[in-house]
């Protein structure tokens, strides 16, 4: 008995070894395991053997089983290993080739106003810096003059996060969901000494959603700090950037005497434009847009930053990249931005590799894109 199930052990073994799929590894089990199978029969004449011999018989087919399955579900890994790997082989793809021209991605509007930003005033000796989307306090508010009561840092208008999910909320410690690239200014402040001169695009969050809004858009803000520089210097930056951003010799822009609590003065840029009922023409006619906002910054803010602001002084502006996207390609609804459509894509998308730059333009299309 105990030579028979010896044999019978070594000849299911070799039978596992030299399954080459799946398919006839799970054969196998089934012909030992199944309700007819090799070792299902004999566990069913345990029953008609002398109570010493069914215990010892019993002993062993358990183990011969257990080694048995040990071995199916080891041979089943490796079968199944090299059935992925070769699916894998079967199924790859040359990521070189080029794409068929009806299938071609576009770039996003946003992204290519960014490079198009970026470029121009990388002309203009600026270099990009790039932040956290989650911000402390202190980088989002404090530092840029805004103190606990100011209405901008009301929840209604703000997204908060939990410094401690376990702990009662407390606004006053809780992380937020930056509202402006603004912390940039900062951060670059606080590890690079004057002169600086940057531009900060990244996304920001507000609790806001119409045509014109959305709870998470894009923003470039700008820094310069020098001992020189002077509102004349702001005003010729932005209209040299304004002017090689809708690629015009002449455009009429003024500046509007405004507030913001980083800046002293404040103002905002307007630029000409034609309004009629279906489009705005920008750079002609009698009606003004406002486009960003800007300033000298204000004293509190550079001492936040570790700058003396008795010996230097500078600039900052802000404006929106959905905006200016808007304004620039006709695109009527910002919310359309963030909805995935293809088709929207394909019409307001940019070709792929058709890099914005001063010197080989910035809006080229190359195709049917915008």
């Amino acid at each position: 008995m105990m030579e028979d199930i010896e044999n019978l052990k070594a000849s299911i073994l070799g039978e596992i070894q030299k399954a080459n799929d799946l398919k006839s590894l799970d054969d196998i089990r089934v012909a030992v395991f199944g309700k007819k199978g090799e070792i299902t029969e004999r566990m069913k004449m345990l029953g008609q053997m002398e109570p010493e011999k069914r215990i010892e018989a019993a002993k062993e087919l358990n183990l011969i089983k257990t080694s048995i399955e040990e071995e199916l579900q080891k041979r089943k890994a490796v079968l199944e290993d090299e059935a992925l790997n070769a699916r894998l082989k079967s199924e790859k793809i040359d990521v070189t080739l080029p794409c068929r021209p009806e299938t071609q991605g576009r770039i996003h509007p946003v992204s290519k106003i960014e490079e198009e930003v970026a470029a121009i005033f990388g002309e203009l000796g600026f270099e990009v810096a790039t932040g956290p989307d989650i911000e402390d306090q202190f980088h989002n508010f404090n530092a840029l003059n805004m103190p606990l009561n100011h209405p901008a840092r009301q929840m209604q208008d703000t997204f908060y996060i939990a410094h401690d999910k376990d702990a009662p909320f407390e606004m006053e410690n809780a992380y937020v969901v930056r509202t402006h690239t603004s912390g940039m200014q900062i951060r670059t402040m606080e590890k690079q000494q004057p002169p600086i001169r940057i531009i900060a695009p990244g996304r920001t969050y507000r609790s806001d959603m119409d045509a014109t809004h959305t709870p998470m858009f894009h923003q470039v803000e700008g820094l310069v700090i020098d001992k020189t520089t002077t509102l004349a210097h702001l005003k010729g930056c932005l209209y040299d950037f304004i002017k090689a951003f809708f690629e015009l010799d002449e455009i009429p822009v003024r500046y509007r005497p405004s507030y913001f609590p980083f800046t002293e003065p404040s103002a905002e840029m307007d630029i000409g434009c034609l309004k009629t009922k279906d489009e705005i023409k920008v750079g002609a006619g009698n009606d003004w847009l406002e486009v960003l906002g800007c300033g000298m910054v204000h004293p509190n803010v550079l001492r936040a930053g570790g700058i003396d602001p008795d010996e230097y002084q500078g600039f900052a502006f802000g404006l929106g990249i959905d905006r200016l996207a808007m304004l620039k390609y006709g695109i009527p609804d910002l919310r359309t931005f963030f909805e995935s459509d293809i088709r929207w894509m394909k019409n307001y998308g940019f070709v792929p590799l058709d890099f914005s730059s001063m010197t080989g333009g910035l809006s080229n299309t190359g195709g049917e894109a915008k």
